[in-house]
C-alpha cells in the first residue's frame, strides 16, 4: 500500500542500483549543522535503493520520497491530514460549482474543472499544462505499461483541455466518485519529452519503462517541475539535488541536497555522528536501533532529535492463496490464532508500535474493532490446534519432530522478506517459534529488496508467505490490494497489488461498484465494515502491526515535519532550513 487514487506504496528497496557502496567513518558526536548552515547544503542518509523517478511506473516509497523534491502532484495531504492543492490553484468542490454530478455518454459521472498554477513550468522552461496531464493519464492507463495503481489513472475517462488556456482542463470521471480530488498518486510527466519515447516503445511490454528519459537521462532538467532538480546521480552511491530555478512555489531555503545511499544502518549512524551526513530520513534507522540511539542522544547530549510518529505503515504477511495448503481457510485462521501479537509488539518494540487486527489503522474513520463487525483472533494456541486438526493436519508421533502431517506431507511454509532487514528477521524468528508450537514448520528464504519486490512479490512468485508493508492514508479504498481485477498477471503486465490472488465477489462489488459512488460519510463506513468482515473472516493476509515513522534531524533544523502518512516530509522540502 494499493489504494487506487492513493496508493499503498511498498516500503522497500528496489531500483536500478546494481551495487551498494557504503560510507564508513569513525563515530564522533559532532554536529554537521554549522557547515550546512554556511553552505545552505543538506546531506541526508537513506538505506533503501530506489527506482527511476518516473512515478507512473515506480512503486517504492524510497522513490516517492525523493520524487517529492523534484515533482508535485495535483493535490496532496499536508502534515495535518488535510487535502490541499499543490500543482493546481485550488481543489474544485461541489459547493463552488467547479465539480458537479452530471451525465456523460448516458451515465452518471463527476466532472471537475482544474487549473494548473500559471507559473508552473518544467525545468527547461516549458509550461506545465493540461496536455501533460492528459498524456500522463494515457500512459497510466496503458495495458503494456506496468503500473501498480492503474485506478488513479483509469478513473479519469476523459481529459478536456481548454483550447484557449491549456493550463485549464476538465476531468470527466468514469462514475460518480466522492473522492474525485484524491489525486496524490496521479503523477505527471512532461509530454514534450516523454511522448516520443512512449510512441516509439509504448506498444512493447515494458518498452516504455526501459526507455523513459527518467532512466536514460535522469539529469535532464525538463523532467522535473518541483523545488529541486536532479543534478547528479551515481548508481549505488548518491543523488544530488539543486534548486530548480523555474520552480513556481515558495523559494527553497536550501541550495543543495545530497541523498547518500548507505544500506547498512550501523554505518548510517556512524556517518551521522561523524558529520558525513546531517540527518537520517524516514527510510533509515530500524526501530530497535532508533530506540537505542535516542537513549544515546540523551546520555551524550548529541545535537540531534530522534523523531517518532505513529504511522499508517501496515506490516503484514501476504498469503499466496494458490498454495494448496493455504487454500484451506481453517489453516489460515489457525496461523493467526497462533501468533501472540500483543507479546510481539511488546517484546520487540517496547510497546511503541501497535498490533494490527486488519488493514486499517485506528486513526482511519473507517476503522472498527467491534466483534460484531469483524472476526477477531486473540492469541489462542488451543483454537489454532483445533482448526488444524479439523483440516486433517495431525501430529505424527512416530516422527517426534512436533510438526503436523497430512497425506504424507509436512505442514510447512516458506516465509520470505527483504534480506538484511534486522527487524523483519527478528519477526521471522519470532513467528517461526510461535508457529512451531502449533505444529507448523516455517522455513526462511530472504532476497535482496530489488529482487524480492521487483520480481517475487510483484509477480506473486513467493510460494507461501511474503512479509512486507504497505503505507496508506485514511478513507482510501483498498482496491489495488483486495479486488480480484488487481491480481497481477502476465496478461495485465503485472499491474495491481493483490499478489496473493484473493477473490471475493462481494468485496469486488463493494470496492469496484459501490463505495466510490457513496457521497455520505456514514454510509461509506458501513460499506467498509462489510469489506473488513470478509477480509478478517477469510484471512487472505495476516495482519501483524503498524509501524512508527522515524527520522533523525539536527536540533538546529526547522521547517521539517514528520507526517506519518503516505506523503513524505519531502512534500514540503522547500520549507526545510537550518
Amino acid at each position: 500500500m494499493s489504494f487506487l487514487k492513493f496508493s499503498w506504496i511498498m516500503i522497500v528497496s528496489f531500483s536500478l542500483f546494481f551495487g551498494c557502496k557504503e560510507e564508513s567513518s569513525t563515530p564522533a558526536p559532532k554536529a554537521a549543522a554549522s557547515a550546512g548552515a554556511a553552505k545552505k547544503e543538506l546531506k541526508l542518509g537513506i538505506t533503501q535503493e530506489f527506482e527511476n523517478l518516473n512515478l507512473i511506473i515506480a512503486q517504492m516509497l524510497a522513490t516517492s520520497y525523493m520524487y517529492k523534491m523534484v515533482g508535485r502532484t495535483l493535490t496532496t495531504i499536508d502534515p495535518d491530514g488535510n487535502w490541499v492543492p499543490k500543482l493546481v490553484k485550488k481543489i474544485p468542490t461541489i459547493e463552488d460549482g467547479d465539480a458537479k454530478l452530471t451525465k456523460h455518454n448516458g451515465k452518471d459521472v463527476v466532472e471537475a474543472s482544474w487549473e494548473i498554477h500559471e507559473k508552473a513550468t518544467w525545468g527547461d522552461g516549458t509550461p506545465v499544462t493540461g496536455h501533460d496531464v492528459a498524456f500522463s493519464i494515457k500512459v497510466g492507463k496503458s495495458d503494456t505499461v506496468s503500473v501498480g495503481e492503474k485506478e488513479v489513472y483509469s478513473q479519469v475517462e476523459q481529459v478536456v483541455v481548454d483550447p484557449q488556456n491549456p493550463k485549464k482542463f476538465k476531468f470527466i470521471y468514469d462514475k460518480p466518485r466522492w473522492d474525485y480530488y484524491h489525486l496524490g498518486t496521479l503523477y505527471i510527466v512532461p509530454r514534450h519529452l516523454e511522448e516520443p519515447i512512449y510512441n516509439k516503445y509504448g506498444s512493447q511490454p515494458q518498452g516504455y519503462e526501459k526507455n523513459t528519459l527518467y532512466v536514460k537521462e535522469p539529469t535532464n532538467p525538463g523532467l522535473y517541475m518541483g523545488p529541486y532538480k536532479v543534478a547528479e546521480l551515481k548508481l549505488g552511491s548518491h543523488i544530488v539535488f539543486t534548486r530548480n530555478k523555474t520552480w513556481y512555489g515558495e523559494t527553497p531555503k536550501l541550495d543543495k541536497i545530497t541523498v547518500k545511499l548507505i544500506p547498512n544502518t550501523a554505518t548510517l549512524e556512524a556517518n551521522l555522528r561523524s558529520g558525513t551526513i546531517d540527518m537520517i530520513s524516514v527510510l533509515g534507522l530500524q526501530f530497535d536501533q532508533a530506540l537505542k540511539f535516542e537513549k544515546t542522544v540523551k546520555a551524550e547530549n548529541l545535537p540531534f532529535n530522534v523523531n517518532f510518529k505513529p504511522s499508517l505503515v501496515y506490516e503484514h504477511i501476504d498469503l499466496n492463496l494458490r498454495n494448496p495448503f493455504l487454500k484451506d481457510v481453517r489453516v489460515r485462521k489457525a496461523l493467526v490464532y497462533g501468533i501472540n501479537r500483543d507479546d510481539l509488539v511488546q517484546a520487540l518494540f517496547e510497546g511503541k508500535q501497535f498490533k494490527a487486527i486488519h488493514n486499517l489503522a485506528t486513526i482511519d474513520p473507517w476503522y472498527t474493532d467491534k466483534k460484531d463487525d469483524i472476526v477477531l483472533y486473540p492469541y489462542s494456541p488451543r483454537k489454532a490446534k483445533k482448526l488444524l486438526e479439523e483440516a486433517g493436519w495431525k501430529l505424527d508421533l512416530a516422527k517426534k519432530d512436533g510438526y503436523r502431517y497430512k497425506d504424507g506431507q509436512k505442514l510447512s511454509f516458506q516465509l520470505m522478506t527483504t534480506s538484511g532487514n534486522k527487524t523483519r528477521e527478528l519477526v521471522q524468528t519470532y513467528l517461526q517459534d510461535q508457529w512451531k508450537k502449533i505444529g507448523v514448520e516455517i522455513t526462511i528464504k530472504n532476497e535482496p529488496a530489488r529482487v524480492y519486490f521487483g520480481e517475487t512479490v510483484r509477480k506473486g512468485k513467493y510460494p507461501a508467505m511474503a512479509l512486507f508493508a504497505w503505507i496508506s492514508s485514511p478513507e482510501n479504498s483498498p482496491k489495488s490490494t483486495l479486488a480480484s481485477k488487481n491480481i497481477p498477471s502476465k496478461e495485465n503486465g503485472y499491474s495491481g497489488q493483490n499478489s496473493g490472488g484473493w477473490t471475493n465477489k462481494e468485496v469486488d462489488h463493494l470496492l469496484l461498484n459501490v463505495i466510490d459512488k457513496e457521497f455520505n460519510a456514514e454510509e461509506r463506513k458501513k460499506i467498509m465494515k462489510k469489506v473488513l468482515y470478509h477480509y478478517t473472516n477469510e484471512v487472505p493476509v495476516i495482519p501483524l502491526y503498524y509501524r512508527a515513522d522515524i527520522s533523525v534531524t539536527p536540533k538546529t533544523m526547522s521547517g521539517y515535519r514528520l507526517p506519518g502518512h503516505q506523503f513524505s516530509a519531502t512534500n514540503h522540502i522547500e520549507k526545510w532550513t537550518w
